[in-house]
C-alpha cells in the first residue's frame, strides 16, 4: 500500500449528531491524528513515510451518526485502511466512552476517497 507514486492522506471524521463545540471538535480531531500517527509508526511504517514525504495531507469531514462512523470503519478496514476511534474521557461535553471521531489512514488518497469522498467538510 505504500507505493511512492500514490498520494497519501489522513481523513478525520467527526460525529455530527453530537454537535460538539468547535474547540471540542478540534481537540478530538487532534486526538485521532496523534493516534493514527502512533499506530502507523508501529504497524504501517511505509505508509507513514509516504504520507510524511507528501506533506501530511489531512482533511476533516462530518458523518451524521455513530452508525455511519461504524459503517465507514467497516468499509475502510475492508480496503486495508488503518482506522482509530476516539472515545472521550467525559470531562466536558459528552459522557465518558462516547465515540467522537473516526480517523482513517494514512493511506492512498484514492482508497480513502472511495470511503469518505462523499462526506461534507467539517
Amino acid at each position: 500500500m505504500a507505493g511512492r507514486s500514490a498520494s497519501y492522506k489522513v481523513v478525520l471524521v467527526v460525529r455530527g449528531e453530537l454537535r460538539l463545540t468547535p474547540g471540542k471538535a478540534a481537540v478530538q480531531v487532534a486526538h485521532a491524528a496523534v493516534m493514527l500517527y502512533q499506530d502507523a509508526e508501529r504497524r504501517h511504517a511505509p505508509a507513514l513515510k509516504s504520507w510524511l514525504a507528501g506533506g501530511q495531507k489531512k482533511i476533516a469531514v462530518v458523518a451524521p451518526t455513530l452508525s455511519d462512523l461504524e459503517e465507514i470503519q467497516r468499509q475502510a478496514r475492508a480496503r486495508g485502511i488503518p482506522t482509530v476511534f476516539v472515545e472521550d474521557a467525559g470531562l466536558t461535553e459528552v459522557p465518558a466512552g462516547t465515540r467522537t471521531v473516526l480517523g482513517l489512514g494514512p493511506a492512498p488518497e484514492g482508497e480513502v476517497d472511495r470511503v469518505t469522498g462523499s462526506l461534507p467538510l467539517l
